[in-house]
C-alpha cells in the first residue's frame, strides 16, 4: 500500500482505477483515459495533485538562498504572486528536480515533484547551511488542479466572491493567497486553468462541489498525454540527475545574468555551453500506424542515434508522438525502431498542442 492523498476514498467512490505513482496510490483513469483527455481540451476537468510537495521558504536570506539553489533567478519576481519555472541542479549540471516558485508576502512557495520529495528536501537543507533561511514542508495542505479552457469560469461560480474575483483577475503564471487558500493560474496540460492549494480537510468537500457541478475528475493517464502534447517534460524521463537542462529543452529557464550569480551547477553549464556538443530534445510525429514509447532508438541518417524519452498516442492529433533526445545536427526527418522495424518520423518543435490548437 502506498501513500494516500486526502481524496483517496473519493477516487474509489468515483470508480477510479488506482495505480502506484512515485509511492502514492493515485487514479489512472475513471473509465476512459481518452475521454478524460478530450474533456480537458474542450471544457475542463479536475485532477488530484495533492501528492505534490509544497515547501515554504522564508527568512532574511530567502532570496539569496534561492538565487544560489535555482538555475532561474527569483530576482525576476518583482511583485508578490509572480511565479517562475526552474530547475534545481547538482554540481554536474544535472536536474535534481524541476519546480515552480512563487513570490509571496511571507517569502516564497515552491511546488516540487512527489517522487523526488525526500531527495529534494535533503538537498535544499544541505544548500541552506550558509544562509539565514527557514524551510518548511507543508504536508497539511492538499492541491487540486482544474484545467481546461473553461476552468476559471466554471470554478469561479462555485467559490466565494473574493476567491471568484481573484480567479478572474489572475494573470498566467501568477498565484496569490485568499484566506487559507493559495490559488495559482498554472498547470501541466497546455490549457488555461488553476492549481489550488488548500487545507487538506477542506479538499474532499471542494472536490465534491466540483464534480457535482459537472467538472469531472481526471486521472494520471490523461495528465500524461495532455502534458506530452503540450511538450512539457516529465521528471525521471525527459530529464534526470544525469541530464543537463540544456539538453532537455530547458535552456530558457537558466538565468545567465547577472554573471556574478553563482548558482549550483553554473560552472558545469557554462562548460557545456562552451563545448556546444550537447544533444537536443525534439518532438517526433509518427505518420504511420504504431505507437512511440520511451527508450525506443531514434536513428538520424548521417548524424547518429538518439532515444525517445516520452512517447504515447496523441488523442488530439490522432497520431503517435514523442519527445526524443537526439544529436544536435538532427534536421526534419528521422527513423524510430519499433519491434525490430524502422519507421519514418517527422522531427518538430517539442510543442504539439497548446490552448487547444494543433501546432505541428
Amino acid at each position: 500500500m502506498g501513500q494516500r492523498t486526502p481524496l483517496y476514498d473519493q477516487h474509489l467512490a468515483l470508480g477510479a482505477k488506482m495505480v502506484d505513482f512515485g509511492g502514492w496510490d493515485m487514479p489512472l483513469h475513471y473509465g476512459s483515459q481518452v475521454e478524460e483527455h478530450h474533456q480537458v481540451r474542450r471544457d475542463c476537468g479536475v485532477f488530484d495533485v495533492s501528492h505534490m510537495t509544497v515547501v515554504d521558504v522564508a527568512g532574511d536570506q530567502a532570496s539569496a538562498y534561492l538565487q544560489h539553489l535555482l538555475a532561474n533567478d527569483v530576482a525576476r519576481l518583482k511583485s508578490p504572486g509572480r511565479a517562475l519555472y526552474s530547475a534545481m541542479l547538482n554540481e554536474r549540471g544535472g536536474v535534481i528536480d524541476d519546480l515552480i516558485v512563487y513570490l509571496t508576502d511571507w517569502g516564497y512557495r515552491l511546488v516540487v515533484n512527489a517522487s523526488t520529495r525526500d531527495k529534494d528536501l535533503a538537498w535544499m537543507q544541505a544548500q541552506a547551511a550558509d544562509f539565514a533561511v527557514e524551510i518548511n514542508e507543508r504536508p497539511q495542505l492538499a492541491m487540486l488542479a482544474i484545467q481546461g479552457p473553461h476552468a476559471r469560469t466554471r470554478t469561479a461560480e462555485l467559490v466565494s466572491q473574493a476567491r471568484a474575483t481573484l480567479i478572474q483577475e489572475l494573470k498566467p503564471f501568477q498565484g496569490l493567497a485568499e484566506g487559507d487558500w493559495f490559488i495559482g493560474r498554472t498547470g501541466y496540460t497546455g490549457e488555461d486553468g488553476l492549481e489550488i492549494i488548500l487545507p487538506a480537510e477542506q479538499a474532499p468537500d471542494f472536490l465534491s462541489e466540483l464534480v457535482g457541478a459537472g467538472i469531472p475528475p481526471i486521472g494520471l493517464g490523461a495528465r500524461d498525454t495532455l502534458r506530452l502534447e503540450a511538450g512539457l517534460n516529465l521528471y525521471g524521463q525527459d530529464m534526470t540527475e544525469e541530464v543537463s537542462p540544456l539538453a532537455a529543452n530547458m535552456g530558457w529557464t537558466v538565468a545567465w545574468e547577472p554573471a556574478e550569480r553563482d548558482f549550483v551547477g553554473r560552472a558545469a553549464l557554462e562548460q557545456q555551453r562552451a563545448e556546444g556538443d550537447l544533444p537536443k530534445l525534439v518532438g517526433l510525429v509518427l505518420e504511420e500506424r504504431g505507437v512511440l514509447r520511451a527508450h525506443q532508438v531514434v536513428r538520424v541518417n548521417g548524424v547518429g542515434d538518439g532515444e525517445i524519452t516520452s512517447g504515447s498516442f496523441s488523442p488530439t492529433l490522432g497520431k503517435s508522438i514523442a519527445l526524443a533526445r537526439v544529436p544536435a545536427g538532427t534536421a526534419e526527418r528521422a527513423e524510430v525502431e519499433i519491434r525490430g522495424k524502422w519507421y519514418p518520423v517527422r522531427v518538430v518543435q517539442p510543442t504539439f498542442v497548446r490552448h487547444g490548437k494543433v501546432l505541428v
